[in-house]
């Protein structure tokens, strides 16, 4: 391992940590947004909708592809991301939040579906959780074919830190690669079923699921960020 890659290390986190504060800002910008079609449902109609649920999506969709920059170059950062407070790291499903989550959200945030609705967003759930079996199959057999738990736990260690030593480095560089295989297809299905849960959604009800999804994120980080401050304290 080369002398400069723990400050490439340390430059690669600092980018994404400068990235996610300006995206929280317009999270919490998008958020108001939201907030406000919902309360002025009449304001806001047709094009205005479509274009505000478009420009959130494309909040998300940026935050995944800096990620995913972040990745390529040492996955072992998102695994560890220094920008999230303890209790929003533990609620992490493969570095991000867990596609069935995310399904379920629909059920408690817009009560007006149809049974159509109701049908296609539990086939999707069906579907989704699949996927979600075969990425926690496939991070399994990383862990257990490549390194085993420890070297793992030293991975993430080295998210911080890339001094690796000896005949550890090729074993680390094989466990780096898997490991970017499977947060890109954790992330793919991230986002495409998000996209399909906004195509069984009519406009207003996305708007109403997209202000859940959203809210919940900052009340979680909120959360954390109160509890690592009293555990400090």
């Amino acid at each position: 391992m080369s002398p400069g890659s723990g400050a490439s290390t340390s430059r690669d986190g600092g980018s994404f940590d400068t990235f996610f504060e300006g995206w929280l800002v317009r999270h919490e910008h998008y958020l108001e947004e939201l907030l406000t079609a919902q309360q002025q449902c009449r304001e806001y109609q047709g094009d205005d909708v479509k274009d505000l649920i478009t420009k959130v999506l494309s909040h998300y969709q940026q935050y995944f592809e800096e990620k995913s920059r972040v990745a390529q170059r040492n996955v072992f950062l998102v695994f560890a991301p220094t920008c999230l407070p303890s209790l929003e790291c533990a609620s992490l499903w493969i570095t991000g939040f867990k596609p069935g989550f995310a399904l379920r959200l629909v059920f408690s945030s817009v009560q007006d579906l149809s049974q159509e609705q109701s049908e296609r967003i539990e086939r999707l759930m069906e579907e989704t959780k699949v996927e979600e079996r075969v990425l926690n199959d496939e991070l399994a057999r990383v862990q257990e074919s490549v390194a085993a738990p420890p070297l793992l736990e030293m991975a993430r260690k080295q998210a911080r830190r890339m001094n690796v030593e000896g005949g550890r480095e090729e074993a680390l560089l094989t466990l780096r690669k898997a490991l970017e295989e499977v947060v890109a297809g954790a992330d793919l299905l991230r986002m495409t079923t998000t996209m399909k849960v906004v195509e069984i959604l009519k406009p207003e009800q996305n708007v109403r699921y997209l202000t859940a999804a959203t809210q919940l994120f900052l009340n979680l980080r909120n959360l954390g960020l109160q509890k690592d401050a009293n555990t400090k304290g």
